[in-house]
């Protein structure tokens, strides 16, 4: 019996996650296993808003943003595992462990985000990510989400 692995595009990712421009940082999951792990695709272009001022005369992608990139390819694992598209759930981090940044992320490198939950209980998750750039690992990170569902009567 063959693995199935879903990939998504951009508008079932924002079926996923509550996120927008400029904060949605994935533009394409590939590879996702149901509660395991997932690869998070992020195109980086120099018409990043967060170019303009980290660096202007060197354009670097922010660190905590390459963690939030992994957050939130950990988000869309979550809803699709629990079925949550839609729902108004948010993912909340609750910690983050074990950063390392490695080598800088520039425009026109493509970030691919290969995360994997390292375990849950009910809805808490910890998961593991690495983020490369080519065969270069230039972040890692352990972190722990929570998943809080909208209260629709509100």
């Amino acid at each position: 019996m063959s693995e199935e692995f879903l990939n998504l595009n951009i508008n079932e990712i924002k079926e996923c996650l509550p996120h927008r421009y400029p904060m949605l940082l994935i533009d394409k999951v590939k590879d996702l296993k149901l509660g395991e792990s997932a690869v998070g695709i992020k195109n980086v272009t120099f018409n990043e808003p967060f170019f303009q001022g980290h660096f202007p005369s060197r354009p670097i992608m922010p660190g905590v943003l390459i963690v939030e990139a992994m957050g939130q390819t950990a988000g869309v694992i979550v809803a699709k595992t629990m079925q949550l598209e839609n729902s108004g759930g948010l993912v909340y981090f609750m910690s983050m462990d074990a950063i390392k940044f490695r080598k800088l992320v520039e425009p026109g490198d493509v970030l691919n985000l290969h995360v994997s939950k390292e375990k849950s209980r009910g809805n808490v998750w910890r998961f593991k990510g690495k983020a490369y750039v080519n065969e270069n690992l230039v972040a890692e990170a352990v972190f722990t989400a929570m998943i809080v569902l909208e209260d629709k009567d509100k």
